[in-house]
């Protein structure tokens, strides 16, 4: 795999483990908030994010170099 693939998922596991690691409650109490929404909700939530996710790759991938 490309090292920017790996750095990416790097950063992605950092900014994941931050949650858990400075407010465990918190990061609890939103998880379970998450569990009771609709499947309907959260198939949007995560549509959302790919759609984020996708345009800042675009974005990144389409830059003018300089």
């Amino acid at each position: 795999m490309n090292s920017t693939v790996w750095m990416a998922l790097a950063l992605v596991l950092i900014v994941e483990g931050l949650g858990p690691v400075l407010t465990p409650r918190i990061w609890r109490r939103m998880l379970l908030s998450f569990a009771r929404q609709p499947d309907a909700l959260l198939r949007r939530v995560g549509g959302g994010l790919v759609v984020a996710g996708l345009v800042i790759w675009w974005m990144l991938n389409h830059s003018p170099a300089g």
